[in-house]
């Protein structure tokens, strides 16, 4: 009988791939010296104190900002490991960098492309169609992110590691023994990751914001920024589901995200692979980490 595999989900960071179970996290980054370096830190979400939180909708709000705070702990953590410069990054200074980070994607993709679409409401008057088009420029600034920083050499590193990790992911939820060889075979697109959950968000804004008609500006930047919680809320469920269905139709949906996912992953080295495992192996049962052929 198969045994029930733990939830696992997983970021890439300088160096390094970091790994989230159901009770612990753990990043692993391969130190300057050739070593591996892997931080454990037990889980505490905010679900376990207020059971609501684990409501739908609700829990993709959490998630998403648990997943923010998680990362930029993990990547701080990595920069230093990795013999970058600088110390670890204080609860303070991960607060700020949230609210920097948040305030440049809201600048992004809600303000400019609200602002863009003004220009052309003298030659259309429809409010769905604008609100449509806008939802196209907003789409094209984000595939144009994508495209930009991956044609960096350091963000491409990353993307190996991120390969790294969703062909780990693969692995351990095919049951299969850790090992390199048997990981190295499977496919390094996932679909839970990331890049699937923010191009759902695109989407699912989309279709929200075409029926809140056509405002002055000021009240369409702010009803896009009200809604950011309830669209989050919306893609985390989809993508939620996806991830744990086969169903072929599903597959088409989600579909668009994996192909996105050719640019935010590369094929990865044998050594990013070996350090993806020991994150993994960090955050999972002891009898799941079977690393013999």
């Amino acid at each position: 009988m198969k045994t029930k595999k733990t939830f696992v989900g997983g970021q890439a960071v300088i160096e390094g791939v970091m790994m989230r179970g159901p009770e612990y996290i753990a990043t692993a980054v391969r130190e300057p010296s050739g070593g591996i370096v892997v931080e454990k830190d037990r889980l505490e979400s905010i679900t376990g104190r207020y059971p609501i939180l684990k409501k739908p909708m609700l829990r993709g709000v959490v998630a998403l900002v648990e997943s923010l705070v998680y990362g930029l702990k993990a990547l701080s953590f990595s920069a230093q490991a990795a013999g970058e410069e600088g110390e670890e990054l204080s609860n303070k200074e991960i607060a700020m960098t949230m609210v920097l980070a948040l305030g440049l994607a809201i600048v992004l993709f809600v303000v400019i492309p609200t602002f863009a679409a003004k220009f052309i409401h003298s030659a259309i008057t429809d409010p769905g169609l604008l609100n449509l088009l806008e939802g196209i420029l907003r789409l094209a600034i984000f595939f144009a992110y994508i495209g930009g920083i991956s044609m960096l050499k350091d963000i491409q590193r990353v993307f190996q590691y991120h390969g790294a990790e969703h062909k780990t992911i693969h692995a351990y939820e095919a049951g299969v023994p850790l090992t390199i060889e048997n990981i190295k075979g499977y496919s390094r697109l996932h679909p839970r990751c990331g890049t699937n959950f923010l191009l759902i968000v695109m989407v699912v804004s989309i279709v929200m914001f075409a029926f809140l008609g056509w405002p002055d500006l000021w009240l369409r930047i702010l009803s896009r920024i009200i809604l950011l919680p309830v669209v989050a809320g919306i893609a985390y469920e989809i993508i939620r589901f996806a991830g744990r269905s086969e169903h072929k139709a599903v597959a088409c949906a989600i579909a668009p995200g994996l192909w996105l996912q050719q640019l935010t992953t590369r094929e990865p080295s044998d050594d990013q692979i070996e350090v993806a495992i020991q994150a993994l192996k960090a955050v999972t049962p002891a009898e799941s980490n079977d690393t013999d052929n």
